[in-house]
């Protein structure tokens, strides 16, 4: 089944905070599978994260771990297999695992948050983007900052969100109230976690910086309703949830929900 949805701006384009869906809703479905990205967009989110990873003959398929254990009816490192290998495994014994240009085909009309973690992915990463259809409906993230800005010379134009040394100022500088310089503005995002193990990170005035600086701030991983509306209330740019459907009920509820293609029912088999 190919889900084809229509109207969706470029990365990042029309109204409203982002409704992005984690790893395509990893509470709902087979995490980082065709089945999630298709529910999560079937429900109108027009924003998609995942995680790639680097087969052992370099393609880029859509796996948050570095190895098979933990989601799949297989063992040992994704990096240590071919393509053709994994086409055999399962995430939770039932979904394949596809590559990133499969998804980014599946679903023409959205956008993809893309999680980089692997500097040797840089090179297969800028070949696939190459393809302008490809390149507009990306951002690029959840990476070093050198690595970030290789990757945006080698793709003139791509989106990217904050290096992990950048989004580190940004998040002390918000905590401390110490200078931000405009040098740490390295992508149009950062991605800020809500905490990390039981540390909060996320602050409010870490908006109003990120803001003067040009930046939009996405904040992971939320999935309680009460907490979408407080960060909305605070201002933020995008949430990223392994819930996509609570998320589409409280955006609805507080009236900023617009569906991928500006209706429910754009999605449709084929």
């Amino acid at each position: 089944m190919r889900v084809t949805l229509v109207g969706m701006a470029r990365y990042g384009q029309g109204p409203g905070p982002l409704a992005i869906a984690h790893r395509g809703g990893a509470a709902m479905a087979p995490e980082n599978t065709l089945a999630a990205f298709r529910m999560a967009a079937g429900m109108g989110l027009g924003y998609l994260e995942t995680d790639v990873k680097l087969t052992a003959d370099g393609h880029l398929v859509c796996f948050h771990d570095d190895t098979l254990d933990r989601c799949t009816d297989a063992t040992g490192r994704v990096g240590a297999r071919t393509l053709e290998q994994l086409r055999e495994v399962r995430v939770e014994g039932a979904e394949p695992i596809p590559t990133l240009l499969e998804a980014l085909e599946a679903l023409p009309d959205a956008c993809f948050t893309v999680d980089l973690k692997d500097r040797a992915a840089i090179a297969p990463m800028a070949r696939l983007l190459q393809r302008r259809d490809l390149a507009e409906r990306v951002c690029v993230a959840g990476a070093s900052d050198g690595a970030l800005g290789l990757l945006a010379e080698q793709t003139p134009g791509l989106r990217t969100a904050l290096g992990w040394r950048s989004l580190t100022a940004l998040i002390s500088a918000s905590k401390v109230r110490t200078f931000l310089p405009r040098r740490v503005a390295t992508g149009q995002f950062a991605h800020v976690p809500i905490q990390l193990g039981a540390v909060p990170i996320f602050a409010d005035r870490l908006i109003v910086r990120a803001h003067r600086l040009g930046v939009r701030v996405v904040v992971w991983t939320v999935d309680e309703p009460d907490l979408m509306h407080r960060l909305l209330d605070a201002g933020v740019d995008g949430i990223i949830t392994d819930r996509p459907d609570v998320l589409r009920a409280v955006m609805i509820e507080r009236g900023v929900w617009t569906p991928m293609g500006g209706r429910d029912s754009a999605a449709v088999p084929g």
